[in-house]
This record gives structure tokens, sequence and C-alpha cells, in this order.
């Protein structure tokens, strides 16, 4: 009886961590036309009880970003280079920011390059105490940078416009549908498996 909870406590906290190891910030969409005009969003979802109060994204070189969706409780700055291409974009909450059970979405919008094979979105967590998680490893990492895959040009170029902007709406949709399940499938089996001691070392000391 003992060998058997524990063996569930352990598969139950390692399908808990598991799921809250997938929880990474990422960038859509994860394919986008050489030469086309995109809405790409930032989602990021909180990892720590810490609530994440700031998140900085660094606009690859492949795409020229031009505009951003206000935010209610957030602002956000913008750095450029010297020929005026915006380089990096932070956003700051001004109000309670994102709990550990939450998500954001940030919106922006650019053309892809006509030279472009593939970007490479390097962001930056804040939390509340002050911890910053540097999202900007390689695909395999513990951190891994979100990348979006160039594909060969189509059509007009107005990739991210029409049906096409709907579809990658949708899509997203269904994505972050999956990242709160993940998250709340997560935070059950950590919940589960803490039961699960406390009732073994209770019958122990029983």
């Amino acid at each position: 009886m003992k060998k058997s909870l524990m063996f569930t406590l352990v598969m139950v906290l390692t399908l808990g961590f598991a799921g809250l190891a997938g929880a990474h910030v990422t960038v859509q969409p994860k394919e986008a036309p050489a030469g086309s005009f995109q809405v790409f969003t930032l989602r990021v979802p909180s990892e720590k009880e810490s609530a994440t109060t700031s998140v900085k994204v660094a606009i690859p070189e492949g795409v020229e970003v031009s505009r951003f969706e206000p935010k209610p409780d957030w602002t956000y700055v913008t750095e450029k280079n010297a020929d005026g291409k915006i380089t990096s974009v932070t956003w700051k909450t001004s109000g309670a920011g994102l709990g550990a059970t939450e998500f954001g979405e940030f919106r922006m919008q650019g053309k892809v390059a006509d030279d472009a094979k593939e970007l490479v979105w390097k962001a930056y967590q804040t939390y509340a105490d002050g911890e910053v998680v540097e999202w900007t490893g390689a695909p395999d990492a513990d951190k891994p940078a979100s990348v979006t895959t160039v594909t060969a040009a189509q059509g007009d170029g107005h990739g991210g416009d029409g049906h096409g902007a709907a579809d990658a709406t949708a899509g997203e949709a269904a994505a972050a549908g999956r990242d709160t399940l993940t998250l709340s499938l997560a935070i059950a089996g950590l919940v589960a498996g803490v039961l699960a001691l406390l009732v073994a070392l209770f019958r122990k000391r029983a």
C-alpha cells in the first residue's frame, strides 16, 4: 500500500512539474510568409506565485515592427537603433500584473523582410519579487526563445490580413486554451501530490 502511494505521489508530481515546464513565453504565429504583414502575439504565462509585472521582447532583425495594441493596465516603451528601427519593446503593468494562474497577450504589427529565414524572439520576464527570467535559449533549452519560421512569399504579401488574420486569431485562441488547461492540470497535480504526501505522513505516525 505504501509503495503504491509513493509511486502515485512521484507520478503526480512529475506530471505536474512537466506541465509547468511547458508553459513558455511564446510569440505567435509560428510561421509567416516572407514579405507579409503580420500581427504578432506575445503570450506570457506566470509560472510562480509572484506576479509578472514586466516583459521585454527583442525585435528580430528580419521584421519591421511599427504598431502596438493598447492593453488596459499596461504601458509600453520602445528602443530604436540609429536608423530608427524598433529593436525592443517593454510592457510594464500599472496594476497588479499577471498572477500565478494567469497569462497575458501583447500584440504588435509588423512586416516580415523579403529575405528573412526565421525570427528569433528573445524575451525577458520580470516578476514582482525582482526575478528576471530570460527566454533566450535554444529550442531544446529550459528557457527557449520563441521562433517564427519564415516561409515562401505568398500572394500580395498581406499574410496577416483578411482570412489569414482570422485563422491566426482562431489558432491563438485554441493555443491559449491549451496553455490554460496545462497550467490548471499542473496546479491540480501539485495539490494532489501534497495531499497524498500529508496522508502518507499521517498514516506513518498513526
